[in-house]
């Protein structure tokens, strides 16, 4: 694992070198935010133990209690803290979990699908200011536009809810194309769009589903490949892939808290807003890729880390597929959340320190969200706060179910002192080198029959 923001950066660059993407039209290139740094100055050995210290304290008690899954802290290109525990079938402890151990990341996935959409805006294939109807032929809202997908301000409401209808049939599993045909056959259905565009913020996984859609259409490509021909294979993400109907016989299941697995339903192959399974080594990949500069204009990235919604005060805000904290002392925290049946997935950057924090798991471990409150270690983002946002909940970013808050975790500290670690089933290794809120929904996940 030793210097591997450097190996993301020489794949990058033989990327580049192949040909230089082209402006796309109203691509910006110039803004306020500086570009990550790829060279940032090597740890001192004080710096890695401290670091290190901090993070084993602040998680390894989550390692003594239910968690199922895996964990990454880094700096600098230094992994602080690589840790895996349990089982791919936690029932019957078969199969330990490893570095290999792929897990659904569930609306963590939407930092991919947004990040291909950008990446055609920024080759001159598409833009995103168009309406979605230019590229999805009978999408009957004109004033949507991919923008307003990318940034949840769409007015679409979930699929999850209104495609659990009576006359859809929950015997089959839907596909994308399912739920755009369905929003034709039903317009001007207030269930399905609120009937006003960039009004206010409402997180919803239907404009995900759509993306994929105008991925497909654009490249010319079915959205699995693409990403893989653009991501995954390029950067080295060998345990990264879109999950389809083939995968079924190597994808990991997920568990209730009881440790009764999840049953596949007949939403399980829409993908966009889900459906991409990684492991915390390869998300690490996507991380340095995306600071590198190689990829992506700076521009580009200004676009894809601003906040697009302001209807109320606070310093919570989306992005163009990423999530943020804007602090009031001028720091930006990017990251996302997921959750899809019992996969808890957490993704923290913190682009002023160059720290990532990555947590996955499987068993519906809702104390998974407490991983971004060691953000502190790096940066100064809780502003003296036990919580973000002057003690607001942060949500979970639910696909599907229960879109409310997760279950408060338990009190997580941070210490800058060295603790003995607690025996676990775990693999441990050192690398070296504002506004909108989730529209909460009491609604259980439709199960499939």
């Amino acid at each position: 694992m030793r210097g591997i923001g450097f190996l993301v950066l020489s794949v990058t660059l033989v990327i580049v070198s192949c040909g230089q993407a082209q402006t796309g039209s109203n691509v910006p290139q110039v803004d306020s935010m500086a570009p990550a740094s790829t060279s940032a100055p090597a740890l001192t050995g004080p710096e890695m133990e401290r670091y290190e210290a901090s993070t084993a304290h602040f998680f390894d008690p989550m390692l003594m209690g239910r968690f199922n899954g895996s964990i990454l802290v880094a700096k600098n290109g230094v992994v602080l803290y690589e840790r895996y525990k349990g089982y791919r079938n936690p029932i019957h402890h078969q199969d330990s979990i490893n570095a290999h151990t792929s897990f659904h990341l569930a609306s963590v996935s939407k930092t991919f699908t947004a990040m291909s959409t950008l990446k055609l805006w920024q080759e001159g294939k598409l833009d995103i200011h168009d309406p979605v109807s230019k590229y999805l032929a009978g999408f009957p809202y004109p004033t949507i536009t991919i923008e307003t997908l990318l940034n949840h301000r769409s007015g679409l409401h979930n699929y999850v809810h209104f495609m659990d209808k009576p006359g859809v049939d929950k015997h089959k599993f839907l596909r994308n194309g399912d739920v755009l045909q369905f929003i034709i056959d039903h317009p001007n259905t207030r269930e399905i769009f609120s009937g006003f565009a960039n009004r206010h913020f409402e997180y919803s996984n239907t404009n995900y589903a759509l993306l994929a859609l105008i991925i497909e259409k654009v490249s010319g490509l079915p959205y699995p490949d693409y990403l893989a021909k653009t991501f995954f294979q390029p950067l080295g993400m060998q345990d990264t892939y879109v999950y389809t109907a083939s995968d079924s016989g190597r994808s990991m299941a997920s568990y209730y808290q009881t440790g009764r697995p999840f049953r596949m339903e007949f939403l399980d192959q829409i993908y966009g807003d889900k459906n991409v399974y990684s492991t915390v080594r390869d998300m690490y990949k996507w991380d340095q890729a995306l600071r590198s500069g190689q990829l992506f204009s700076k521009g580009v990235m200004d676009s894809a880390y601003a906040g697009y919604s302001f209807e109320k005060p606070g310093q919570r805000n989306y992005g163009l597929g990423w999530r943020m904290l804007m602090i009031p002392n001028g720091k930006k925290l990017i990251y996302h959340n997921g959750w899809w049946h019992g996969n808890r997935t957490v993704f923290v950057r913190m682009l002023d320190e160059d720290a990532t924090i990555i947590a996955l798991s499987n068993n519906d471990y809702k104390n998974v969200y407490s991983a971004k409150r060691l953000c502190d270690l790096f940066g100064d983002y809780r502003q003296g706060h036990e919580r973000f946002d002057e003690g607001e909940n942060d949500p979970a970013d639910s696909t599907g179910g229960n879109a409310g808050e997760p279950t408060p975790p338990e009190k997580v500290v941070v210490h800058t002192v060295v603790h003995p670690r607690p025996h676990s089933h775990v693999i441990a290794r050192k690398g070296v080198s504002h506004a909108g809120r989730k529209r909460v929904v009491k609604k259980k996940t439709p199960q499939a029959a």
